[in-house]
């Protein structure tokens, strides 16, 4: 009897495999080899299921993009505007192992996104999605009147995300200097600007 497989678990164990070797070795050495050696599978099993590398590597910055969103809505259940902001922007900063891994991932896929193609056009699908997500809070924010500012709201949105980033990968390459009870201070020190 021919053994049955199960595709999808199969994608994701592959998947998982890209994620595994990015952490440890970085972006570079996630080799179609070193990920089909790290999944247990041959290189044929990786081109069964997928078309090149590069879509080995954005299914794996996809999955962790829709695990960041699974969890995020939960966070955000019955909470608006200010406090929804405060949730977003915490969320995305590595507070935590699982967000510090998040992190990594992300920041391994920047530089190798700048050469262009459909994995910079994907970062800029998913980044314009946290920049509405996070301009609609500060618009909601500012309607409930638990923000005031003088700013466009455009250039606040702005602000918040480049702080975001630069929070993320300063606590990444200098963990000694920025701990994480620092990273959430600092974000909170710029909310705490906006608010009356």
């Amino acid at each position: 009897m021919p053994k049955i497989v199960n595709h999808q678990e199969r994608r994701e164990e592959v998947v998982d495999a890209a994620r595994r070797v990015i952490l440890r070795e970085g972006i570079d050495a996630a080799t179609t080899r070193a990920i089909a050696k790290e999944a247990g599978y041959s290189n044929g099993v990786l081109t069964h299921y997928f078309a090149d590398k590069d879509d080995i590597l954005l299914s794996a910055l996809r999955s962790s993009h829709r695990r960041i969103v699974r969890r995020l809505k939960d966070k955000l259940t019955g909470r608006s505007g200010l406090s929804a902001l405060r949730e977003v922007l915490w969320d995305n900063l590595p507070l935590d192992e699982e967000r510090e891994q998040e992190t990594a991932l992300e920041v391994g896929f920047w530089g190798r996104s700048l050469a262009g193609g459909r994995l910079l056009e994907v970062q800029r699908e998913e980044a314009g999605e946290l920049r509405y997500l996070v301009r609609t809070l500060l618009d909601a924010a500012a309607a409930a009147g638990e923000i005031v500012t003088g700013e466009d709201l455009d250039d606040v949105t702005e602000r918040l995300l480049a702080l975001m980033d630069g929070l993320s990968l300063h606590r990444l390459l200098y963990p000694d200097r920025l701990a994480s009870d620092a990273l959430a201070r600092l974000m909170g020190a710029e909310l705490d600007r906006l608010t009356p």
